[in-house]
């Protein structure tokens, strides 16, 4: 496949919650992010074809250029549900785990239409990071405040299926 030029992508990527630190206005974040986008591989899917499947090891992130997407969870019984439909105009990434470190896929995401994807491996964004440092900084504080974000989230779940639960009890009783 061949690559899509920079300029192209480059307005898609800083409007990405990961790379939001990143103005389209200053020279030295544009530098960065094309020495970023140079390392990127990509990657077409298919309709239907599954991207990444939970359970999975998985050592690639990736960013839905193009396309729409359907992500799955598994339910405790095994069943799959879908719990988001995202397309390219949202600017969507997956995979965000992989840049950390070595992990198993939480969700399966699957081809709704044809995709393009830019992948980036672990392994580079740890190499990027070091010759970037401005690179990694940004790109982990993002990643952190979105860490922040589901891990409240899950917090107020918890509560609430909690206080349904012992609601349930007791009217039981």
């Amino acid at each position: 496949m061949e690559k899509i030029d920079f300029e192209e992508v480059f307005p898609k990527l800083i409007k990405m919650e990961i790379f939001s630190g990143f103005k389209s206005d200053s020279p030295t974040d544009k530098q960065i992010l094309k020495k970023v986008y140079e390392h990127f591989s990509l990657k077409e899917f298919k309709s239907g074809e599954t991207i990444i499947k939970e359970g999975d090891y998985g050592e690639l992130f990736y960013l839905l250029l193009s396309g729409k997407v359907q992500v799955f969870k598994k339910t405790l019984s095994g069943d799959q549900i879908a719990i988001a439909n995202l397309d390219a105009s949202q600017y969507f990434f997956f995979g965000e785990n992989a840049l950390i470190g070595k992990d198993t896929r939480s969700a399966t995401v699957k081809a709704l239409t044809d995709c393009k994807t830019c992948t980036l491996s672990g392994k580079k964004f740890q190499e990027l990071s070091e010759h970037e440092p401005t690179f990694g900084y940004r790109v982990l504080l993002r990643l952190s405040r979105r860490l922040c974000q589901t891990i409240r989230k899950a917090d107020t779940d918890m509560a609430t299926l909690y206080e349904a639960l012992f609601s349930e009890i007791e009217n039981y009783n």
